[in-house]
């Protein structure tokens, strides 16, 4: 995939727009996202399964913004939802509740039954209990539903523990090895059909070993469910793909992916499902913030921004690393310092010890790799508003989400 930002002149561009230019119209801080990156990640996926029956459903949860599923939307995306309100999101944003696959573990009778009566595609279920309650509310609306188990395969996707969901002691879907007697009881309820078995071991892979490890023992499965009279029609094989966050990582080759993907699943007859999210969107994002101050103590050194913790979690959450421009390149070396933001947290934080150009208050700094798991896990804490969200698109861009005021921070509350 091209890198939707490069620097044009020492000046760095989000696609050929100039990201001091929004900076200096939308303030800071600022998510600011790449329509054509999104756009060619999802095709890359797509194009790449051309051929065999398939649908690539993008996991909501990763970005959930209106344009960005309305653009994926357009583009002939599914969607991987884990809330009634994120299927509510593609709804508004003119997805269809036929390309909806709802997955997550602590699904609510409320939630399935939005779903039965918006006619999504199918459920991942996490356990017999939540496939029971889909059964009586189907009967209840009477529909027949569709579903699959999420099969836990025990595999270690080796990754950060927080983001890895496929060994025996993660809370997410059932034991391999009570796959058989579960499918056997599923297919004897009335109003779902089990056509389907799923999985998903984890987030952020480098390796795409591990997955089609576990994709190894899926087809297993599937043969000896059908071996067993009960026919497995689809395998959803969830999403997972990292992106590189760090310049000496190396992110899995999509296309190279899929191909290995085809050559398991040729001749099976199954309706293959991927659910990517952080692989399409991640790399299509930057947050923008613009510096406050420089601090100095005798052992370190901070450079204070305007974005905080509030705004971008995932530093402080998983010590993850995110890689920070200037938006405007100078010839004044290099530092080593925390950038940090104005949250009364110590945990508040983008980047510790890093080198980073020698910035000064008032520059604006791009933090990279934030269009996943950014704006969706912002919020108001510290009474801050949460920033606005941008798209660029076709040359111009427009804002696709407002910043927030104060009203937006008190409303609903009363005295």
């Amino acid at each position: 995939m091209r890198d939707p930002f490069c620097y044009v002149d020492d000046s760095l561009h989000c696609e050929d727009v100039p990201l001091a230019d929004i900076a200096a119209r939308a303030g800071t801080p600022s998510y600011v996202y790449s329509s054509r990156a999104i756009l060619e990640t999802y095709r890359a996926y797509d194009e790449g399964l051309a051929g065999i029956p398939h649908r690539i459903c993008y996991a909501v949860k990763a970005n959930s913004n209106l344009a960005v599923l309305a653009l994926l939307a357009k583009a002939g995306a599914g969607f991987d939802i884990v809330s009634g309100g994120e299927l509510y999101r593609v709804l508004k944003a003119g997805g269809d509740a036929s390309s909806v696959v709802f997955s997550g573990v602590g699904k609510t009778a409320d939630e399935v039954e939005y779903a039965l009566r918006e006619g999504i595609h199918s459920f991942n279920c996490e356990s017999e209990a939540e496939l029971a309650l889909i059964d009586a509310l189907a009967a209840r609306l009477r529909v027949k539903a569709r579903a699959s188990f999420r099969v836990n395969p025990d595999v270690s996707a080796e990754t950060h523990p927080y983001i890895s969901t496929g060994l025996r002691e993660h809370k997410f879907g059932i034991d391999i090895g009570e796959a058989e007697s579960l499918y056997k009881n599923g297919s004897a309820l009335r109003n779902v059909e089990i056509e389907g078995v799923s999985c998903h071991i984890g987030s952020q892979l480098l390796d795409i070993e591990p997955i089609l490890e576990a994709v190894d023992k899926m087809l297993e499965l599937v043969d000896r469910l059908r071996a067993a009279g009960i026919p497995i029609r689809s395998l959803d094989l969830g999403g997972g793909l990292g992106i590189a966050y760090r310049p000496d990582e190396q992110a899995p080759e999509i296309r190279e992916f899929t191909a290995r993907l085809r050559e398991k699943v040729a001749g099976r007859d199954l309706f293959l499902i991927l659910e990517p999210g952080r692989s399409i969107v991640g790399g299509a994002g930057v947050l923008l913030t613009r510096v406050l101050y420089r601090k100095c103590r005798p052992t370190k050194e901070f450079v204070v921004v305007d974005a905080a913790m509030n705004d971008l979690i995932r530093p402080s959450l998983y010590q993850s690393h995110h890689e920070i421009l200037p938006v405007r390149r100078q010839n004044r070396g290099e530092i080593l310092a925390d950038v940090v933001g104005p949250v009364c947290e110590s945990g508040d934080f983008l980047a510790r010890d890093r080198k980073l150009a020698n910035v000064l208050p008032g520059d604006v700094l791009a933090v990279a790799t934030t269009g996943a798991y950014g704006f969706v896990a912002a919020s108001n804490y510290n009474s801050r508003v949460r920033p606005p969200e941008i798209l660029v698109e076709n040359g111009s861009w427009r804002i696709v989400r407002a910043r927030e005021t104060c009203d937006d921070l008190i409303r609903g509350e009363t005295v």
